[in-house]
């Protein structure tokens, strides 16, 4: 399979502030059907965190947390790995496997966030194009 990440990543990439509440997080989670946010950092130049279903599932509803009381900056995953654009799929999927993850923000050459790639958007794309160059 030829494409890239670029081809099959979800743009533009959601993100909110590390202040925000996690209840703002799992609200704009549910409305626009995604399963991760990436978490702005306070200062240019600092990490960017990560918000996942499973960070909600396993910091917050396993520990019968109000996610109305917790900020982003409580659960999220720091600091984040950047899939690169220009990535076959072969290449982010076995990055995601190495680091256990499902979701990729996608960083251009200037560390500017430009998108999101998921373990279903690679799914999808092998679905539909097949895993061989036909």
């Amino acid at each position: 399979m030829s494409h890239s990440v670029q081809d099959v990543m979800t743009s533009p990439m959601v993100a909110v502030e590390q202040e925000d509440t996690v209840a703002y997080a799992l609200t704009i989670m549910r409305r626009r059907n995604i399963h991760s946010v990436v978490v702005n950092p306070p200062k240019p130049g600092e990490p960017y965190g990560i918000i996942t279903s499973t960070d909600v599932r396993d910091k917050v509803a396993a520990h019968e947390h109000d996610p109305r009381a917790l900020k982003c900056k409580d659960i999220m995953s720091s600091p984040v790995v950047m899939a690169r654009p220009d990535w076959t799929m072969k290449q982010c999927s076995i990055r995601m496997a190495e680091l256990k993850v499902h979701h990729l923000p996608v960083a251009d050459d200037f560390g500017k966030l430009i998108g999101m790639i998921s373990a279903t958007d690679i799914f999808n794309a092998v679905e539909e194009r097949g895993w061989e160059e036909v």
